[in-house]
């Protein structure tokens, strides 16, 4: 099962929203979809689920078109979007019995209920009203709704949002077992979610794909090129005063008294900085090459 993005744009109106965007996800791999907001993220998991149309490009999931197969695609696709509309007047269990009554399937309708309010962790609260529940739970009722029909896509927009520390972990492993045998879609702005089950980061920004590569390869492609330092001084000084260092790059304060400073690999500042700190009648508290992270990619890709 694949997923084959070529060439998509979207307008809103005059606005691009989308700028030719092509990508594909394969089965087994869990792909994180990082991007500022308002990068198009929703908008590109809209049209992949067939909620919205392209403006122009294709999208194919297992070989049949969103555009001329779509009720085909709907039903190997599960998707959770942001704001996880539910029916708040219904029960858990009732819900989900709706949702499920409108896939095909040869496994009776009670089972599919009792296996995915067991798999998402649903069982205390399954005969619930869900405007009763926490916005936690609520989430949970989501995401089962994604998978209740098994889906061979799935497609979760911000899955965990309002999950306690515990509840996130034990989606994330419900997401990580999914991606064992589902191709899966997963935006988030929680950097520590990505790194901790997804293989794949794209990074999209103002609709243009800025980066693509499995986590691995990420790290070393960006970092490599530059050297981050963190430098504590004893005492504040103008960030001016430090900009002016010699191959000194982009400097930001990130706590009193402590800066990030970045310049090419190939031009190593921490001399530049104990001179600096001698004429500046500085003492040096602690000066550290930061490794890579993805919220460091992420912020040097799109410039937040």
């Amino acid at each position: 099962m694949s997923v084959i993005i070529k060439n998509v744009t979207k307008y809103y109106g005059e606005q691009k929203a989308l700028d030719d965007v092509s990508f594909e996800i394969k089965t087994g791999e869990i792909m994180g979809f990082l991007g500022p907001n308002g990068a198009g993220k929703s908008t590109m998991m809209k049209i992949i689920t067939g909620f919205i149309p392209a403006t122009s490009g294709s999208v194919t999931i297992n070989g049949h078109d969103i555009g001329t197969g779509s009720l085909k695609v709907r039903e190997m696709t599960g998707y959770l979007p942001e704001n996880n509309p539910l029916y708040p007047e219904m029960y858990v269990r009732e819900y989900l019995g709706f949702v499920a009554s409108m896939y095909r399937s040869d496994i009776p309708l009670k089972n599919r209920i009792d296996r995915i309010i067991e798999t998402t962790g649903l069982i205390p609260e399954q005969n619930k009203k869900i405007g009763s529940l926490s916005k936690g739970y609520r989430q949970r009722v989501g995401l089962a709704q994604a998978l209740i029909h098994d889906p061979q896509v799935l497609i979760l927009d911000e899955a965990t949002t309002g999950l306690d520390p515990n509840q996130i972990v034990e989606i994330r492993n419900l997401i990580r077992e999914a991606g064992k045998e589902k191709t899966v879609m997963l935006s988030t702005h929680i950097m520590q979610e990505v790194e901790a089950i997804c293989d794949r980061i794209i990074i999209i920004d103002r609709g243009v794909i800025v980066a693509d590569e499995i986590k691995e390869n990420i790290y070393s492609k960006l970092i490599n090129d530059r050297l981050v330092i963190e430098v504590e001084f004893d005492r504040d000084i103008p960030d001016s005063l430090l900009a002016g260092i010699p191959h000194a790059g982009r400097v930001r304060k990130t706590k009193p008294n402590t800066w990030i400073i970045e310049s090419p690999a190939n031009h190593d500042v921490r001399a530049g900085l104990f001179e600096f700190a001698v004429r500046n009648n500085l003492t040096v508290l602690s000066l550290q090459r930061k490794e890579g992270n993805l919220e460091e990619i992420f912020r040097i890709l799109t410039g937040k």
